[in-house]
């Protein structure tokens, strides 16, 4: 469905929820944006100084949720579930218009993000996509998190890995190609936690929006929530998905291989500032064939780049 041009949404869409972490209700309006400009936030609760940019370099936290913030100190959070969905669905340029400073949580996943973005449609333009295609193997190491970055021909690929020392949760592994995969699992994958972790989150002022309606919640080795898990992997998935967010913030549709092992958000961010510190590290292109009909990325079109 997606092509190498770039795209928006047909017109305008809006969502309504409360903050994970604030509580409080918060509504977002998400307009067509014009080719170029990338993805916006506009904090419209605020009469100055409310525009905020998904940077790698802007992010100011990246502790339990990943938050940017300009430089006159104005941010929005929990922006991974959101761009998640603008980067698997191809969506290049978009006005946010946010009336908190928290995105909505939604149901703790990037379903309702996907479902609506696919029902308005797609307007294409004639402006080519950017590409960053990885050339040095980049390696980040905090104990036993580990992430890295390496060499691919014509995909992103997305090795992740997570432990727990709770037994429901235990070791999960899953790999996706981005750009040819589908990701209805990735999208379809809730946040999660565990029972004992929920005083302390909101003890830190954390989580007060949280609830079994946006959050698996797992007691001892028992799913609570009545639903049980939406699919087999849903826990990994959902860590796959919160590193596609935190890769839009290049700014680029990325061809590269990355593996993770218990990594997040503070270690993707760590990553990709790594990658950005050396150019040696990567090679930007743009794309200038036009609606293939398959994925952003065509083999044969990119041979000459692999």
């Amino acid at each position: 469905m997606s092509i190498l041009n770039q795209k928006t949404l047909k017109k305008l869409v809006k969502f309504e929820g409360v903050g994970l972490h604030t509580g409080k209700e918060v509504s977002i309006n998400i307009l067509p944006s014009k080719p170029n400009t990338g993805i916006i936030f506009k904090r419209i609760d605020l009469n100055s100084n409310n525009i905020v940019i998904p940077n790698v370099y802007n992010v100011s936290n990246a502790t339990l949720c990943t938050t940017i913030t300009n430089e006159h100190g104005v941010s929005v959070s929990t922006i991974e579930h959101l761009m998640g969905a603008l980067y698997g669905l191809g969506i290049d340029n978009a006005f946010i218009e946010i009336n908190s400073q928290e995105v909505p949580i939604m149901d703790g996943s990037a379903k309702k993000f996907v479902e609506k973005f696919l029902e308005i449609g797609f307007e294409s333009s004639e402006a080519p996509i950017k590409l960053i295609k990885i050339t040095n193997e980049i390696h980040l190491k905090e104990g036993a998190k580990y992430i890295s970055i390496g060499k691919s021909n014509v995909s992103l690929d997305i090795d992740f890995e997570i432990k727990y020392s709770n037994s429901l949760i235990g070791n999960q592994k899953n790999k996706i190609n981005v750009y040819e995969d589908d990701l209805s699992n990735i999208y379809n994958s809730r946040t999660f936690c565990l029972y004992e972790d929920i005083e302390k989150l909101r003890k830190m002022g954390l989580a007060k929006g949280g609830s079994l309606n946006n959050a698996i919640v797992v007691k001892d080795n028992k799913v609570i929530n009545p639903e049980g898990t939406r699919n087999e992997l849903e826990f990994v998935n959902h860590k796959i998905l919160d590193c596609m967010g935190d890769l839009y913030l290049s700014g680029y549709k990325i061809i590269g291989s990355l593996k993770c092992s218990q990594g997040g958000h503070s270690l993707t961010n760590k990553l990709l500032r790594k990658v950005f510190a050396d150019k040696n590290n990567y090679t930007i292109f743009e794309i200038k064939e036009k609606s293939l009909p398959h994925t952003y990325i065509d083999k044969s079109i990119l041979k000459s780049i692999a």
